[in-house]
C-alpha cells in the first residue's frame, strides 16, 4: 500500500438530517471556532476509539495484572493530554464528553490561556505561524497539548505578535 493512503479518519453520522443533532453540532462549531463539522466529527471518533479501549479493558478476562498494565498505560496517555484528571480511573472514561477532547486542541488552549480574543483568532494566529509550543513553532489548530506543554504555548519571539502593544492582542495580555 502507498504512503498517505485514503481512509477517512472520522465517521459521519448515520442519519443526516437531524435537526436536534445539526444544531448542537453548530453550537459546537461556533464554540470552539472549528473551521467545518469534519473537525468536530473527527473529534467524535477520537471519543469513540477511547470509549472503545476503555470498554474493551474493562470487560477482559485475563488476569488482572495484564488489564492493569494495559488499563494503566491507557490511563496515563490520556492523563499525560489533559482529558482526565490524575485521580480518575479506567471507567471515568466512558463518561468524557465530546467537550473534553475539544478543549485540548492547541486553539482552544491559546484561547483559554488568553493569546486570544476569540477562537476564530486563535486559529488564525497558529496557522499563520504567530503561536509556539516548547519554543517551536506549531501551525496545526488541532494539535493536541499535552498538561506539560500548557504553561509553554506563547507568541513566536520573531511575530510582531510578541509585542505587547499590538493592536490585536487580547485586552490585558
Amino acid at each position: 500500500m502507498a504512503l498517505g493512503s485514503n481512509t477517512k479518519s472520522y465517521e459521519t453520522p448515520n442519519h443526516p438530517w437531524q435537526g436536534e443533532r445539526i444544531s448542537e453540532e453548530h453550537s459546537l462549531v461556533e464554540r470552539y471556532g472549528l473551521k467545518n463539522k469534519e473537525e468536530l466529527w473527527r473529534a467524535q471518533s477520537e471519543l469513540r476509539d477511547y470509549r472503545r479501549e476503555a470498554r474493551d479493558l474493562l470487560g477482559q478476562t485475563q488476569s488482572e495484572d495484564e488489564v492493569a498494565t494495559a488499563g494503566g498505560e491507557f490511563l496515563t496517555r490520556l492523563k499525560r493530554i489533559g482529558i482526565l484528571d490524575e485521580e480518575d480511573q479506567l471507567d471515568q472514561v466512558l463518561s468524557l464528553e465530546i467537550s473534553d477532547i475539544l478543549e485540548r486542541r492547541l486553539q482552544t488552549v491559546a484561547y483559554r490561556k488568553g493569546l486570544a480574543n476569540t477562537t476564530s483568532q486563535a486559529r488564525q494566529f497558529i496557522v499563520h505561524g504567530h503561536i509556539t509550543v516548547d519554543g517551536a513553532r506549531v501551525r496545526v489548530p488541532s494539535y493536541t497539548v499535552e498538561v506539560s506543554e500548557e504553561d509553554s504555548i506563547a507568541f513566536d519571539e520573531n511575530s510582531p505578535l510578541a509585542d505587547d502593544l499590538h493592536p490585536e492582542r487580547a485586552e490585558g495580555q
